[in-house]
């Protein structure tokens, strides 16, 4: 039999959400999680696909969970899960499931294995929440895309301009993907691989980077000037992981559809 001591060396606990699973053999999956003590870890749920398993409705996409795990060979294994937060809406409503996929799939794109970040999994965690709790998904995810960069260190600059390093005045900048920043029109002016930066999207960029969520849900942003938002930070993002994501082409198409369909969500990313 083995030793007490040794067998609780092989355990440890830890805070997690969900990213992603899929399917293992007959009855197993595997996890993709996001931890608050151990950053991001990949582990072995075994027969959780089995009617009578108990882990199974702890471990489903975007659930907060607690977890005891075992040490193995190759994967660590689940042994123990108890739910934090199930964040049912999030599952049950297709609207709001879309942006939570987009949340959990930057998340895991811009993180590495066994890499701690607690602010970036404190960041995840209450992104979902306020995703739940029916925060407007469009601004809530804009503000979590700015923080989220600058916890991964690509905070892009907004003040001065990232060629001269004036303050940059209140006038169409530009912003350089490449360099990371604004620039001024003098810099970034007719330049072909720049993004202009009218004053409102400029302002909004500032405001969704420095204030706090409990200012920023007060926000009102027109839909031109939201849009303009999403695409600027859409680009900057791909620019940064050099890959495209597989969910905001799923969100583009539902927007489209809810758009035909007269539910208003198209231009404002509201719920209806």
């Amino acid at each position: 039999m083995e030793p007490e001591q040794t067998r609780r060396q092989r355990l440890y606990r830890v805070s997690a959400i969900v990213l992603k699973r899929r399917d293992q053999g007959e009855a197993d999956r595997l996890l993709t999680v996001l931890t608050r003590e151990r950053g991001k870890l990949t582990l072995l749920a075994k027969g959780v696909r089995r009617s009578a398993s108990r882990k199974a409705g702890h471990i489903e996409p975007f659930t907060h969970v607690d977890l005891l795990i075992a040490r193995g060979k190759s994967l660590d294994l689940v042994t123990q899960a108890e739910t934090v937060a199930a964040h049912r809406m999030l599952r049950e409503d297709l609207w709001r499931s879309s942006w939570a996929y987009y949340v959990v799939e930057l998340a895991d794109a811009f993180t590495v294995e066994d890499d701690p970040q607690a602010l970036l999994f404190d960041l995840v965690a209450e992104t979902l929440e306020r995703l739940n709790q029916g925060a407007e998904p469009a601004l809530c995810v804009r503000y979590y895309e700015l923080h989220l960069l600058g916890l991964v260190g690509y905070q892009p600059q907004l003040f001065r301009c990232v060629a001269c390093n004036e303050l940059l005045r209140p006038e169409v900048n530009f912003l350089s993907i490449e360099r990371g920043g604004a620039l001024c029109p003098k810099h970034g002016a007719n330049h072909p691989q720049t993004i202009a930066l009218p004053l409102p999207v400029l302002k909004v960029l500032r405001f969704l980077q420095t204030r706090p969520w409990s200012e920023v849900t007060a926000l009102q942003i027109s839909p031109p000037t939201a849009g303009q938002v999403e695409s600027v930070l859409a680009r900057y993002i791909v620019y940064h992981l050099e890959h495209t994501l597989r969910s905001p082409a799923f969100l583009e198409r539902l927007r489209g559809q809810l758009a035909n369909q007269g539910s208003g969500r198209a231009a404002t990313g509201q719920p209806g």
